[in-house]
């Protein structure tokens, strides 16, 4: 008997299966063999979120945080910001706005992105004027520039800036990457 013979005499005696597959468009099938089914096909392959996110949160003098829901005129104007860096969206905005091209992926080095995003906090901060840092949101790259800012500027550990970014807005979660990197700085020696 050839190896491929074997191949095929326990593929028949493995019981058969049945998959739910949701693809990017939101159609839902049950494959079993080669049958094909749809089911559901009127929703969604994600959790629609219809709440906008749309209030920033204080983190620190002067520093905002939030989701791309904040990052709109009405918004801005009020809570008096006066600079908004956007990580990875851009954003339409009257007032000054820097843009830092930024994925969302462990992989990303954040000292790159943490030379051009603190300074610029910074110079936010030291002039007394509200800044709004966000992403898509709100999460990941936001709090990861939060939390970096925290262990430069106020020199606090990763722990003491996680917890007080976290106890602010509580839906923060820095990547798996991005955290790594975070726990390896050295208060007030990030840039």
């Amino acid at each position: 008997m050839s190896f491929l013979d074997k191949l095929q005499n326990q593929k028949n005696k493995l019981k058969g299966t049945e998959t739910i597959v949701t693809t990017v468009d939101g159609q839902r099938y049950v494959e079993k063999g080669s049958e094909v089914t749809a089911i559901c096909p009127n929703t969604y392959g994600f959790v629609v979120d219809t709440k906008p996110d749309n209030i920033p949160i204080l983190v620190s003098d002067y520093l905002y945080i939030g989701s791309q829901d904040c990052a709109v005129n009405s918004v801005i104007e009020a809570y008096n910001i006066k600079h908004v860096l956007s990580l990875g969206i851009k954003v339409d905005v009257v007032v000054n706005n820097k843009f830092i091209n930024c994925l969302d992926v462990p992989e990303t080095k954040i000292k790159d992105l943490l030379t051009e995003c603190l300074p610029f906090i910074w110079r936010c901060v030291t002039s007394k004027e509200y800044i709004l840092v966000h992403c898509n949101a709100g999460v990941s790259r936001t709090s990861t520039v939060a939390i970096a800012y925290l262990i430069h500027y106020k020199r606090m550990t990763f722990q003491e800036a996680y917890d007080i970014v976290k106890s602010k807005r509580p839906a923060i979660q820095p990547n798996a990457g991005f955290r790594k990197q975070l726990e390896a700085l050295t208060p007030g020696n990030v840039i």
